[in-house]
């Protein structure tokens, strides 16, 4: 587990400043505080910091081939490289390391940019190949591991795993994309591949870009090499589909178990974290080592639930109370994150991660279950709206539904069960829209009074719902649920919960493991009818139902909680002051993008009680932060004309 930094110059001959390349690299300094270094030849640098888990004392970076003429950095675990090395040694390429990482060199070597296709684990690297005078950068197939890019107003192409990386030169704009802006108030992130930065981009998952000398480098597109396949299995029978569940599961557990360092899980009492546990304990010789985090606030506490699983397979449990006002992070995430990020939930997932960090170096997380097996409530919700449009003809809805969302008032004080303005807005759009309209965290309507008119304008109509249309088109299947999913696994996944556990426990030097989303695993569940993951308003049904030799009822089928923090009430109390100040900063006024009288509405109306407008708030409260660390241009960016979309 590391971080990458690199450059490249397209006419291949620019002699890049060693300086400039170790000060890229030293951005990153967390993600490998064991080991660094820096590869330079004329037209290409790579900056390589390492946390070592696996070939500790053979596997530093920059690597190479036998004759020195491809090179690699790279990011991640190949979980499948012992495989690998023994098909390679057949094929007659000889390793001088027992790391995972020249798997890669000899991997490129012999299948080139189809190398991708070949590997299992999540990774993003880039490799430099002097003879065929080629650059080649990708990304896993799902976006565990981040590469951001960008292309220096000179043509320089740069990359690194974290935006700071990039923000280390001068020369890159800091000019913010206003379609950025709108998806990160309608999503709490920026969606893959854009960043905040009009110049700067993600990489997407299960795609490559290769760059060639000579080529016009600029004009190079990323290519999608991986997709998430969604092909019904043959019939099979329910139990069929149980046992084999299992046997991918621990398969998949199991092919994520092998480091030379101290290894556990996290455990926080739900069915995901509790299955990752439930298998390691049938695989490892002596007890798993498994943390947890409880808040001194029992509305927001799990750890009992972690507490009965870590007894049942009787592993080495530590669990460290929070106070639930735990707000003193909230500068601090800004930094991590680099760009405007609201998912409040990075709070506590920084202290799991720092706990975790105190006794092992390697955890597993339970993340991806949810997509995977349509866990969340979201997902029901957008099911049940989906059955009554199949009802009535979208020509009756629009104008019925329409009307009774612009007419119903919005109640937040009122139980959920009574809040029908959103359902009746999102029964009045297609599945897509509708989804789109259930997830945001800001709906239409909200970020049309956040924004001041100049900056709408400035939007040329756009939206980002466009974000989840495409990703939509792109589906390969037509069955609802599975198209929702699927655009899951393009947004909110990589964007939003992978970003979250890759800045929180790099920020520890902690490699994080995510057994469900084992792109071999991911590929058989999504083979599963929608019937198995979703019946009777119960969210991984044949999850749980695999699952029961295994964890009590208690933990499978109690009411999901989640990983949150009392947002409304920090904001009415100890972060009430900070909160003003931010919302009305001149900085954030000063850009041209927010109406001032809105957000002074809704402060006035959080701090009265008669909203809840913390949502909003924290999304604002986190754009603030980000400019103050940043220095971003975005007034420029206001005025501004807007650029093509990203492809």
């Amino acid at each position: 587990m590391c971080g990458i930094v690199g450059i490249f110059d397209p006419r291949g001959m620019r002699a890049f400043d060693r300086a400039v390349l170790q000060r890229m690299n030293q951005t990153q300094f967390h993600r490998g505080p064991v080991e660094g270094d820096v590869y330079l030849e004329p037209g290409v640098g790579f900056g390589h910091r390492r946390l070592s888990i696996i070939d500790l004392a053979a596997g530093q970076q920059p690597l190479f081939n036998a004759d020195r003429t491809v090179v690699t950095v790279f990011n991640g675990e190949i979980y499948n490289f012992r495989e690998l090395t023994k098909e390679l040694t057949a094929l007659g390429y000889t390793f001088a390391t027992k790391s995972d990482t020249e798997t890669i060199v000899h991997a490129w070597e012999e299948w080139g940019e189809d190398c991708v296709k070949h590997l299992r684990g999540m990774f993003a690297f880039a490799i430099w190949d002097r003879n065929k005078q080629t650059f080649f950068v990708a990304r896993d197939h799902l976006g565990i591991k981040p590469l951001h890019y960008a292309f220096l107003p000179d043509g320089t192409f740069v990359f690194g795993s974290e935006l700071k990386s990039l923000l280390s030169f001068p020369e890159l704009p800091r000019v913010i994309e206003p379609r950025a802006v709108e998806e990160y108030f309608a999503y709490g992130y920026v969606p893959e591949p854009r960043t905040i930065f009009k110049d700067a981009f993600k990489l997407e998952p299960g795609h490559s870009l290769t760059l060639r000398v000579g080529s016009n480098a600029a004009n190079a597109k990323p290519v999608r090499w991986w997709d998430v396949p969604f092909t019904p299995h043959a019939p099979m029978s329910e139990q069929q589909m149980e046992e084999e569940l299992i046997v991918r599961l621990r398969e998949a557990v199991e092919s994520q178990l092998e480091a030379e360092v101290p290894l556990g899980a996290f455990l926080s009492g739900g069915v995901d974290s509790s299955a990752i546990v439930a298998m390691m304990a049938g695989l490892n010789k002596g007890p798993v080592n498994t943390c947890s985090i409880a808040f001194n606030d029992p509305a927001f506490d799990e750890s009992t639930y972690a507490r009965q699983v870590a007894e049942r397979y009787k592993t080495n449990h530590q669990c460290d109370t929070v106070d639930k006002d735990d707000y003193g992070l909230v500068d601090l995430l800004a930094g991590l994150y680099d760009e405007p990020y609201a998912d409040s939930s990075a709070i506590p997932t920084y202290r799991v991660c720092e706990l975790a960090r105190k006794r092992v170096t390697v955890a597993l997380s339970g993340d991806g279950g949810d997509e995977n097996f349509a866990g969340y409530r979201r997902y029901r919700m957008a099911m049940g709206e989906q059955q009554v449009r199949s009802m009535l003809p979208l020509a009756l809805r629009k104008p019925v539904f329409g009307f009774l969302g612009k007419a119903y008032p919005k109640a937040d004080w009122a139980p959920r069960i009574f809040r029908a303005k959103t359902t009746f807005e999102a029964l009045a759009r297609d599945l897509v829209d509708g989804y789109f309209h259930g997830v945001s965290i800001l709906v239409d309507r909200v970020r049309d009074q956040l924004f001041s008119p100049n900056f709408r304008s400035q939007l040329q109509g756009y939206r980002a719902v466009e974000v989840m249309r495409g990703h939509a088109a792109n589906a390969p299947t037509d069955d609802p649920l599975s198209i929702t999913q699927y655009v899951d696994m393009k947004t909110y996944l990589p964007g939003d919960i992978l970003t979250k556990v890759d800045r929180a426990s790099m920020a520890h030097a902690l490699e994080v493991r995510v057994p469900l989303l084992d792109h071999k695993f991911v590929e058989w569940v999504s083979g599963l009818p929608s019937s198995c993951k979703l019946r009777n308003g119960e969210g991984k049904h044949i999850f749980k139902k695999a699952l029961q030799p295994y964890l009590s009822d208690d933990i499978l089928y109690r009411k999901k909680m989640g990983f949150s923090i009392p947002l409304a009430s920090w904001l009415r109390g100890p972060l009430r002051e900070s909160m003003k100040a931010a919302v009305l900063n001149p900085l954030l006024l000063d850009t041209g993008i927010f109406n001032q009288r809105y957000l002074q509405q809704m402060i006035d109306e959080h701090l009265a009680g008669t909203k809840d407008h913390s949502t909003a708030l924290w999304a604002v409260l986190m754009f603030e932060a980000f400019l103050r660390k940043n220095g971003a241009d975005s007034a420029t960016s206001v005025a501004a004309p807007l650029i093509a979309t990203a492809a």
